[in-house]
């Protein structure tokens, strides 16, 4: 496991439990947020970039570069803005397996100046720019501008990330990222056996979902400290699966999340007590939009510094020395189906059949957990709780 994958494991934990007091769904892109907030980090210097680095767990990344100095953060952290440049590339590769797409944009005021450097380092490696709009005078006019142009970047699948009166006209610098993800499985679920059943939300409601159903050979586990069982579904191509997370009772969600720590996520993105089992799965059709203003989720995380007037230090971006972030936003959307390579389900679909007196039970038919991740380096893509499908 890279380092860049347990900073992001760990950030994805904190963030959890951040967001996880609210009821219903939860779905975000760590890994995205991740790289958001590392773009603001290139270009801050002191406590500033010292609590950015905290809060997304760089330190294991930067500590060897630490001994030269901390003044310049793009010069000492050159290898873990290496990895971003490596992992965004990736993201981006075309492949007939997936549609993985993420929007990171950064606007700033027009009247504001951002150094060169900064911005040449942003394209290389970020792979994004900085576009000025006018916040102060066109404010709306701006809000529309960003809302198309993620719109343009999710082939209109995430729309009005800002909606109106969001945006405020003493906005200086704000960070854009979107995430879009469509998958095919490789072993697919048939149209004519996703059935009308009970989803329960929790022991005395519940509601009636589209079920899909299928019997395959699949990696499992019992996860015996936490009371519940995990299924690993990857998805066309193997470059990425999708790992749920389903606890034993209808109501033993907040166990789960009461037990979850960082070794527990690491030991299970990388599937060290997983064994190819057959499963009788049913997996609610589901999809999900959620949107995030993280301002005060990383605020309480640690982060401070760089949204307060008085004490960001984001001079390697700029000689405005009232320079702050004023907004991250967050806008991800999953669709999770049917769809998938049809002749790998053929043989799962064959084996059922001789195998069906053993099968492990897997009925997400309750609130569950349920993360996608890159298989080569264990990075966390998404990670999500279904609490109502």
């Amino acid at each position: 496991m890279s380092s860049l994958s347990e900073a992001n494991i760990k950030f994805t934990l904190d963030l959890f439990q951040e967001l996880r007091n609210a009821t219903g769904n939860i779905f975000f892109s760590p890994t995205s947020i991740t790289a958001q907030l590392a773009m603001v980090y290139l270009g801050a210097k002191g406590k500033t970039a010292q609590e950015i680095e905290k809060v997304l767990h760089f330190s294991e990344i930067t500590e060897k570069s630490k001994e030269k100095t901390l003044t310049n953060q793009g010069e000492t952290s050159g290898s873990l803005h290496l990895q971003f440049q490596k992992l965004l590339t990736e993201w981006n590769k075309l492949t007939d397996a997936y549609e993985l797409k993420s929007a990171n944009k950064i606007y700033k005021q027009k009247s504001l100046q951002l150094f060169q450097e900064y911005l040449d380092d942003l394209k290389n490696f970020y792979l994004t720019d900085v576009e000025s709009v006018d916040f102060e005078n066109e404010t709306e006019e701006s809000r529309k501008k960003i809302n198309t142009w993620v719109e343009k970047q999710t082939h209109d699948k995430i729309k009005e990330i800002f909606p109106q009166g969001s945006l405020h006209s003493d906005a200086k610098l704000i960070l854009v990222n979107a995430v879009y993800f469509k998958g095919d499985w490789i072993m697919k679920f048939e149209g004519k056996d996703t059935v009308e059943r009970k989803f329960w939300l929790n022991k005395d409601t519940s509601k009636t979902v589209q079920m899909m159903e299928q019997s395959s050979h699949l990696k499992f586990a019992y996860l015996e400290d936490v009371q519940a069982k995990m299924l690993e579904m990857p998805y066309k191509g193997k470059a990425l699966s999708m790992v749920v997370l389903l606890p034993n009772e209808v109501d033993g969600l907040q166990q789960l999340e009461d037990k979850l720590t960082v070794e527990k996520l690491m030991e299970w993105t990388s599937l060290q007590s997983m064994k190819k089992t057959d499963v009788n799965l049913h997996l609610p059709k589901f999809t999900m939009e959620e949107s995030y203003n993280l301002e005060s989720k990383l605020i309480n995380m640690g982060m401070k510094k760089a949204f307060s007037p008085q004490d960001a230090d984001l001079s390697s971006m700029s000689r405005d020395k009232d320079l702050v972030v004023s907004t991250v936003t967050h806008k991800a959307f999953v669709k999770v189906h049917e769809e998938g390579a049809e002749a790998a389900a053929v043989s799962g679909r064959v084996a059922s059949v001789t195998l069906a007196t053993i099968h492990k039970d897997f009925h997400c038919d309750h609130p569950f957990i349920f993360f996608i991740k890159q298989n080569s380096n264990n990075n966390i893509l998404f990670f999500g709780r279904v609490s109502s499908p």
